[in-house]
């Protein structure tokens, strides 16, 4: 079959499938949009380190793959052309654009064989998509909703996210002396949503804390734990000064 590309604004209202694109394509905009505008609201050096600002204009491409929950999530990785039934969607808003691209078990066969009854399979979903670093990823679950209300939520929840970690690292690489490549590794691997390099780099920054060793020592390490140990062992947000040399 036809490789097959359209803008959203090209998609007329029409009953199943089709719908159900337009739709999702609606929510991940509304998504977006509350992103930009709730970064217009910090400083221009914080804005230009958020993820979804900060990369290149069209490498952002976005997927929602349909197992029994709908997985939204934001990647640079190139997912190479289109083939077969596979659709994308073209949009952008206050300087952020991407790639919408829509796959299901008809697609990928492999999101139907899936389990998520007890929780969504975030790992899993990436897997089956060979997608190994994420910029966010979240869920709507059946009954949800892909309301604009909720959008918002979600848009402004991942704005908040991404500058909190911004406004963190600039402040342990202040701390850091003579470790500031590590931190700066650190921060690109948590924007590369890559934990276990999370946990050996934190490690490397503060091997002497207890609670990085803490944070970072479990089966699957959790990104803003780390942080906010390493945020910690340097002083943690209030105002620090470096212990005197003995």
């Amino acid at each position: 079959m036809q490789e097959r590309q359209a803008s959203r604004e090209d998609q007329p209202d029409r009953p199943g499938p089709e719908a159900m694109r337009d739709a999702v394509a609606g929510y991940v905009q509304e998504i977006h949009r509350a992103y930009v505008d709730q970064a217009a609201t910090f400083s221009p050096g914080v804005r230009g380190r958020l993820p979804l600002l900060a990369a290149a204009p069209g490498r952002v491409t976005v997927v929602a793959a349909a197992a029994r929950n709908l997985h939204l999530l934001a990647t640079l990785e190139t997912l190479g052309p289109l083939r077969g039934d596979e659709v994308s969607f073209a949009a952008e808003y206050g300087g952020l654009a991407w790639d919408l691209r829509f796959y299901d078990p008809v697609v990928l066969p492999d999101l139907g064989l899936l389990e998520e009854r007890d929780a969504p399979a975030f790992e899993e979903v990436k897997r089956a998509l060979g997608v190994s670093t994420v910029l966010y990823h979240v869920v709507a679950q059946p009954g949800a909703g892909l309301n604009g209300h909720q959008a918002t939520h979600v848009g402004t929840g991942i704005a908040n996210g991404h500058s909190a970690a911004a406004r963190d690292f600039e402040t342990i690489r202040a701390r850091a002396r003579g470790r500031e490549a590590l931190v700066d590794e650190l921060a690109g691997a948590a924007q590369a949503g890559l934990p276990h390099a999370q946990a050996l780099l934190a490690r490397a920054i503060s091997p002497h804390d207890e609670g990085v060793r803490t944070a970072c020592e479990t089966p699957a390490p959790d990104p803003d734990a780390i942080r906010r140990a390493v945020l910690a062992a340097v002083g943690g947000r209030t105002q620090w000064t470096p212990k005197e040399s003995a």
